[in-house]
């Protein structure tokens, strides 16, 4: 993550939600953890990174970011309109995470769909590499990509955690 930032983190029904931006805009996105101490560290992976972070006055971005993510997990449906921050990662990583950012809430898309998007139609397992190094979710919502077969793939933070986001979305869709 690019320094210096910003972070800021609250409690939800999804467990201890944290959300990390800089003037480029938010970098990362953690959710899930038992404790607050727990989602600070998530979002740092435990690197020496926390010394340069700031737990401060939030500027407009990160305090949108963080009411958006707050109403996304009461169960309402969110446009995120944020500035992300994609420096982290490689260009095709990055092409995948726009083209995923484009996916409504409620709707989901195939791993060989965002391949078709980005130009690159053989390339499926990669975009689910890709999604897997998502340091946005939700924001990027890789967990509306799955399988071809329907089948959920993976996710980074763990299939109970896709199945449930996705149940959540399409309780508000129905």
């Amino acid at each position: 993550m690019i320094s210096p930032f910003n972070y800021t983190c609250f409690k939800s029904a999804f467990g201890w939600v944290s959300v990390a931006g800089s003037d480029r805009g938010i970098a990362r996105v953690t959710f899930g953890a038992a404790t607050e101490g727990t989602a600070i560290d998530w979002l740092f992976d435990g690197t020496e990174t926390s010394r340069n972070a700031a737990r401060s006055a939030l500027d407009s971005e990160l305090s949108s970011a963080a009411d958006l993510l707050r109403r996304y997990f009461n169960g309402e449906p969110v446009d995120f309109a944020l500035d992300v921050n994609l420096e982290v990662g490689t260009a095709f990583q990055k092409n995948t995470w726009q083209v995923a950012a484009r996916i409504p809430y409620g709707e989901i898309r195939s791993y060989g769909w965002i391949a078709e998007e980005i130009g690159k139609p053989k390339a499926a397992r990669a975009v689910g590499r890709a999604m897997g190094a998502n340091l946005l979710p939700i924001i990027v919502p890789c967990h509306r990509v799955l399988r071809s077969n329907g089948g959920l793939g993976g996710y980074s933070g763990g299939l109970q955690w896709k199945e449930r986001l996705l149940a959540l979305e399409r309780t508000q869709n129905d």
